[in-house]
């Protein structure tokens, strides 16, 4: 990042600085897709939320379904989507989503990989060969997957478009990507990005994304997996919540026997915990977290849920002493 900084122009401009942040812009887009294995487009935005938005309102389709546990993102992006339930396991209803899709075609289809409260895997396409593929290429659909939660850390599944977040994986905050097999998927809104996203390219975030996937990858994270494994054992034996089916290991909902999730994020943040709570305050309310409430979660075991979340920099010790925390509040 420090060299991006260094590199003043703007990227679109034409004179000699300008061409030479525009070459070290596409060579860490090309550093970026080596990084997760895309071999289609990419384009630079603000962050998943942007590269979300990008999806479901240009995309060529004419209706946007989505995952009744999406990231609030989407619905801000898709107000009207259609919604497609959860099951019990905490993956989309794939028979239902091929249902509406042999019904109507043409749509946008938004599914996250990793759901961001749970950890629970909401979609799981290793290739195009299997029942959802099949639907979206008879309607003509488009399948985006948002992989804020799993870029960099798991492979990136089959879809049409992904979306990552460079902050998820160790990069600065402020930047992510949306990866488009073909920009023929996409109208263009003009600007910048080959004219499909509009404001000047974050050329020092760009290249920071870049390292930050090259220095971490599948191989590093993968090698620190026993201590999540772990983590998620000493976890269960303290009878903690989460859906039936399958789950990463580095994304953990736990439900306190009495204490409310807000009392729960004051006592651990004293301790040198940082976590988040599962209900949300919005405008001065306490409400129910809609992702937990599409689980089926009463709302008793919502309103005293947490999500704990395990990064590039974790380390045994700091999860040793958690566990330790969370038996001592429990």
């Amino acid at each position: 990042m420090e060299e991006g900084f260094r590199l003043w122009a703007n990227p679109s401009s034409p004179h000699a600085e300008g061409r030479k942040a525009r070459a070290a812009l596409e060579d860490a887009r090309e550093r970026v897709k080596r990084a997760l294995g895309w071999s289609g487009e990419l384009i630079f935005t603000s962050g998943a939320s942007e590269a979300l938005w990008i999806a479901l309102n240009r995309a060529k389709a004419t209706r946007r379904i989505v995952s009744a546990v999406e990231h609030d993102a989407v619905f801000r992006a898709a107000p009207d989507a259609e919604v497609v339930p959860i099951r019990a396991s905490g993956m989309a209803d794939i028979d239902l989503l091929i249902d509406m899709l042999e019904a109507k075609p043409s749509a946008v289809v938004a599914l996250q990989t990793i759901n961001s409260e749970t950890g629970s895997v909401v979609i799981n396409l290793t290739g195009a060969d299997n029942d959802i593929g099949d639907a979206l290429v008879r309607s003509g659909s488009l399948l985006l997957a948002d992989c804020s939660q799993s870029a960099g850390k798991l492979p990136l599944p089959w879809a049409d478009m992904a979306v990552v977040s460079g902050h998820k994986f160790g990069g600065p905050i402020g930047i992510g990507a949306l990866l488009v097999r073909d920009f023929a998927m996409l109208e263009p809104i003009g600007g910048h990005e080959r004219g499909y996203r509009q404001g000047t390219e974050n050329l020092p975030a760009a290249m920071g994304m870049a390292a930050a996937l090259e220095a971490g990858g599948l191989e590093s994270w993968a090698s620190t997996a026993d201590q999540r494994m772990n983590f998620q054992i000493a976890m269960a034996e303290s009878g903690y919540w989460q859906a039936s089916g399958a789950h990463i290991d580095y994304i953990t909902a736990l439900t306190h026997p009495t204490m409310s999730a807000q009392a729960l994020l004051i006592r651990l943040d004293a301790m040198g915990f940082a976590v988040s709570a599962g209900s949300a305050c919005s405008s001065g309310t306490l409400k129910k977290s809609r992702v937990l409430d599409a689980f089926g979660v009463p709302d008793d075991v919502a309103a005293r849920t947490i999500r704990v979340s395990l990064g590039w920099s974790t380390t045994p010790e700091e999860l040793e002493r958690f566990s330790e925390a969370w038996a001592a509040l429990a």
